[in-house]
């Protein structure tokens, strides 16, 4: 008997599903770019003059200038920016450091060797989230003016460590989660301790999950504007407050606006595009099985 030779047709279900994943990575480039977009346009508005960006709408095609970046670093006021970065920097750097030592701990406990009722403190914590920042404005400004801790970088340091620690606790404990307990059981057998345990075992397997928690932590700590504009001033100063200050009784210089967004937002950008795999991996970390 003659064997029947059979051919896939070129449209069959392998030649679908390669459409399909075609389709999303189009879409997917699409939504990229429309995220993108604002991004490149104030980075393009900055290379502009005052005059050229005032124009309604801005023309793409005007003469680029790095007169808007020379009057951020202080061409003509002689005002520098370096040490509200700095400012900024110290104070995302340090409280991200203090919610890692607290979150993972916590985490730990309520996770890997759950507390009782540890449902209960998970939701302690993210009640902390609902009570809008503006309405703990008033009490916080009372308790560091009464303790002496107005325009130091210190007090953002707490408060922005206190504001992150929820946010660390719940993404942590999800990574935590996913740990094998054998790993842990075979560490106990032999006679593994828990700083061991955490720094040996727990944070190698857990380490992309940690820096998507740093990395966000970061992230919001250096965007914060509303406690560092009222309970700050001359010497504890941020980057945010500093760019809000390019906004006058003059009006509103686009151009040189936009130059200092740039510099502000990019160690930001720097960060994330450095982490960004371990951001997408940790974030990512435990959805598939």
């Amino acid at each position: 008997m003659a064997a029947t030779l059979t051919t896939r047709p070129t449209g069959g279900p392998g030649g679908g599903a390669r459409r399909r994943r075609g389709a999303l990575g189009l879409l997917a480039w699409l939504c990229g770019a429309v995220f993108f977009l604002p991004v490149a346009w104030m980075l393009l508005t900055s290379l502009h003059s005052e005059s050229d960006a005032a124009t309604n709408p801005p023309s793409p095609g005007a003469p680029l200038t790095l007169q808007g970046y020379r009057e951020f670093f202080g061409a003509s006021t002689g005002v520098s920016p370096w040490p509200p970065l700095v400012n900024s920097f110290s104070a995302s750097l340090l409280s991200t450091l203090l919610v890692l030592v607290l979150s993972v701990p916590a985490a730990y406990a309520l996770s890997i060797k759950p507390v009782r009722k540890w449902t209960d403190a998970m939701f302690f914590f993210l009640s902390t989230k609902m009570l809008p920042a503006v309405a703990g404005l008033l009490p916080v400004y009372l308790i560091a003016e009464n303790s002496g801790l107005l325009d130091n970088v210190a007090l953002l340091v707490i408060l922005y460590t206190s504001m992150n620690l929820p946010i660390a606790v719940w993404m942590t404990r999800s990574f935590l989660a996913e740990v094998p307990v054998e790993i842990l059981e075979a560490a106990a057998i032999d006679g593994a301790g828990l700083p061991t345990v955490l720094a040996r075992i727990v944070a190698p397997v857990v380490a992309p999950g940690i820096a998507a928690t740093s990395l966000i932590c970061f992230i919001f700590s250096w965007n914060e504007l509303l406690f560092a504009r009222v309970l700050t001033g001359v010497v504890a100063g941020t980057a945010p407050v500093f760019l809000t200050g390019f906004v006058t009784s003059q009006g509103l210089f686009l151009a040189k606006v936009c130059a200092a967004a740039v510099c502000v937002s990019l160690p930001v950008l720097v960060a994330g595009f450095a982490a960004q795999d371990k951001l997408v991996q940790g974030l990512s970390l435990g959805a598939v099985k």
